[in-house]
């Protein structure tokens, strides 16, 4: 990938098209773009650009960059609290909602698009959106990834992946992207479910519910429904007021989307 501060190049293609082939810092952004899971490509397909993510080899680079620090921050917490099996209970939580996702969106992908079927078109696998260098299981794998890191890359467009297999990543994000999530945020998401968890646990035992020797009481609680609501909140207020104006209603009518 490039990285240099040139003026964009013009060549021509074997069709004899003439093109100009785009320069500038990529690699240096790639880093903040996947570390930090920052998200935003240098070029507007993002990791589907072969400029960005060239071969099958970067792409695997960049899938364990986004969860390189969510995973580590998981560990940092066992020993900041000084009970390491915390931290791992975390992780291991995280790692098996993120496995059964990879696994239903990898099923859901490799069983085609019926409404191709429609067309007269071959969609024995969905294909469509996907680069042909990652194919189905390495785009489908990077699609859970990114969005359970509230990362934002993609190496393929997740609006051309089917019903169900485009329903695991908005359901990712709808729950906060709390499973490994962003760095930092990611960690601290994912302790607001373990204290609600703990405290429903707490109740129905008959005793007062406690997390690292702390009580979890009424304030807490308020607290914690709080932050779990102010998401499906602002979607919904979100949605409701896009409905309100003709791009957002037409938006529902974008039969190229549905298909």
């Amino acid at each position: 990938m490039p990285q240099n501060l040139q003026a964009y190049q013009p060549f021509t293609t074997l069709e004899g098209v003439h093109q100009l082939l785009p320069m500038g810092p990529v690699a240096s952004q790639e880093a903040i773009k996947l570390l930090g899971t920052n998200g935003g490509g240098f070029f507007n397909a993002n990791s589907a650009h072969p400029f960005e993510n060239p071969t099958a080899l970067t792409n695997l680079v960049q899938m364990l960059a986004i969860f390189l620090i969510p995973a580590a921050l998981c560990f940092a917490f066992g020993e900041v609290v000084s009970d390491r099996r915390q931290g791992r209970a975390i992780l291991w939580a995280m790692t098996l909602i993120f496995i059964l996702c990879v696994a239903v969106v990898m099923w859901a992908e490799t069983r085609g698009n019926p409404h191709l079927l429609t067309l007269g078109a071959d969609s024995s696998l969905n294909m469509e959106g996907k680069e042909s260098r990652f194919g189905i299981l390495a785009s489908s794998l990077f699609a859970v990834i990114t969005t359970a890191a509230s990362c934002g890359a993609v190496n393929a467009m997740h609006d051309s992946f089917t019903a169900l297999g485009g329903m695991v990543p908005m359901w990712l994000m709808q729950i906060g992207e709390v499973v490994f999530g962003g760095v930092g945020s990611g960690l601290y998401g994912m302790l607001l479910f373990v204290m609600l968890a703990v405290f429903i646990a707490g109740l129905m035992v008959g005793r007062t519910p406690e997390y690292l020797g702390k009580k979890i009481d009424v304030r807490e609680m308020k607290m914690i429904a709080l932050a779990i609501l102010v998401t499906p909140t602002l979607v919904l207020l979100g949605t409701a007021l896009a409905m309100m104006t003709d791009a957002g209603r037409a938006g529902m009518f974008n039969r190229t989307a549905r298909l």
